[in-house]
This record gives C-alpha cells, sequence and structure tokens, in this order.
C-alpha cells in the first residue's frame, strides 16, 4: 500500500492532467451537440468494427463443424442422386428406384492423417465399424476423384490404402470409347498429380485430353473421374498401351472424403470366389 502512494505522489500531476482532461472531453461532449453527435458516430463505427471482428472470429472457430456438417450433407444428397439416377452400359437412361433397393451409398468421413511423400501412402479417416465401414470399400473425394481403399478398421477410425501406394490397382477406361485398362501409381516416377493407366489393347486410339473414368468392374462405381491423359503410347515391354494421367484428386489438401458401401460386395464376393469343399 505504501508502494502504491509512493507511486501516485510521484506521477500525481499525470494523474491530475489524466483527470481534469476526462471532465473536460466529459463536459464538452455534454454541452455541444456537434462534439456529441461526432463522439458517438466514433463510438458507434468503432464498437460496430469490434463486434464485426469478434463475428469473424467466432465464424473462424466454428469452422470445422460447419465443414462436418456440409460433408455429411454432400454425402446424404450423393446417396440420394444414386437413387434417382443410374448408368447402363449400353445407354443413359433414368431409373427411379427406392433407397432400400441402391446398390451404392455414401459416407461421409474426415481425414485425420495423411501421407504423401512416401511410396506406400496411406490416410487415416475419423469413422470405423460402429459407422459400417469395412476393409476393401471404395473411397473418393468430394470432387468425385478416386481416392484408394480401406485396408484396417477399428471401431472409431479406418486406414484407407491410398491410390499413392505400389500396391494399389484400380480397374479404369477411357471414357470417349469406353476402351479398358487399369490405374497403377509411381511405376519410377512418384509425383503425387500423377498416375499411369496400363494394359488398354493397341488397337486403341489414345489422345492427350481423354477423360479417364472408373470401370466399374471392381470396388467403384462406373463413371467416377479419375484425370486426363497427359502422356500416350508410353513404350512398354508387352503388346498394350500405356498413358501418364494428370489427376482430378489434390491428394495433400484432402480433408473430407466419401467411402463408398456396395450393397452387393459381399454377394459379388461370395459368388466370384465360392468356398471349395474340402
Amino acid at each position: 500500500m505504501r508502494n502504491l502512494w509512493i507511486f501516485i505522489s510521484r506521477y500525481n500531476a499525470f494523474f491530475l492532467f489524466i483527470i481534469f482532461f476526462v471532465i473536460g472531453v466529459y463536459l464538452t461532449v455534454k454541452n455541444n451537440s456537434y462534439q456529441r453527435s461526432v463522439t458517438l458516430n466514433s463510438t458507434n463505427e468503432v464498437v460496430g468494427t469490434a463486434y464485426e471482428r469478434l463475428n469473424i472470429f467466432k465464424r473462424y472457430l466454428n469452422l470445422g463443424m460447419v465443414n462436418d456438417s456440409l460433408a455429411a450433407e454432400n454425402a446424404k444428397l450423393k446417396t440420394k442422386l444414386l437413387s434417382l439416377t443410374t448408368v447402363d452400359s449400353a445407354k443413359d437412361i433414368k431409373v427411379i428406384d427406392t433407397t432400400t433397393n441402391q446398390q451404392y451409398t455414401y459416407l461421409a468421413a474426415k481425414v485425420v492423417k495423411n501421407s504423401i511423400t512416401l511410396r506406400n501412402n496411406v490416410m487415416t479417416i475419423n469413422k470405423g465399424t460402429l459407422d459400417g465401414i469395412e476393409a476393401n470399400m471404395a473411397v473418393i473425394s468430394p470432387q468425385q476423384g478416386v481416392v484408394g481403399f480401406i485396408r484396417d478398421v477399428s471401431p472409431h477410425l479406418a486406414t484407407i490404402q491410398s491410390l499413392l501406394h505400389k500396391d494399389t490397382k484400380i480397374s479404369v477406361v477411357i471414357k470417349k470409347n469406353n476402351a479398358i485398362g487399369s490405374l497403377v501409381w509411381g511405376d519410377g516416377n512418384f509425383d503425387i498429380k500423377k498416375a499411369f493407366v496400363k494394359e488398354v489393347p493397341n488397337h486403341i486410339k489414345m489422345s492427350v485430353g481423354d477423360t479417364i473414368v472408373t470401370s466399374g468392374f471392381g470396388k467403384f462405381p462406373a463413371g467416377i473421374l479419375v484425370g486426363r491423359l497427359s502422356k500416350t503410347n508410353i513404350a512398354t515391354n508387352d503388346n498394350f498401351l500405356s498413358g501418364e494421367v494428370n489427376l482430378f484428386n489434390d491428394f495433400g489438401t484432402l480433408q473430407y472424403v466419401y467411402v463408398i458401401k456396395d450393397k452387393l460386395a459381399k454377394e459379388q464376393e461370395t459368388l466370384e470366389n465360392p468356398v471349395k469343399p474340402k
């Protein structure tokens, strides 16, 4: 307390100036309409700016919640779209179907870990067996680019074997002519924006700019976007054609993905790989 009084007595002139200055400003504003108007307008501007900055900060803090909500809503819309339209291999037709009979549904998930610099890249998402996730399910991005396959699953989490993995191989087609091939990554060039389409029949004409999509012969539904051909007729030691593909997905910025649940996956697997009697 003694130190406080010493401090005040030492700087009493400054404190007296502050007190008289405040009183002077108060009297000026109170007794002059022009100064009062200017002061009120300035105060309102300062307070308004402060509230605006505060609201921006609050919106920033809520971005994660908003993104989660949007991802879930998009998954519902994609699932609903599948119930209204399907693609026939012979022609495009619209089929009115019920949700219970449609083959594919989407589940939104958030990426909690992602690697892109390894030879075998894996990512982790925040959904698991409690959400209906199972191994080998296909995964795409919000832009419908191919991401990879579910590998290991726990109750609340799952890992994805990324397209950027030496063991990932996806059945694709050249969209303009339905020529089938296989999509792989790497092949000596580990660029996260490029992959290679191989095993295309050598009588097929491949052109730079051709769109590559999934064939529907694997875990992915037909027509999921993959990328565009950037190089064609790459030399190989077999009788097939190969090409370089610029991927639509940017794996370095993935925050959300969609896991595709195939209602007929187990039935198809059982049919194609029957258990042989001993």
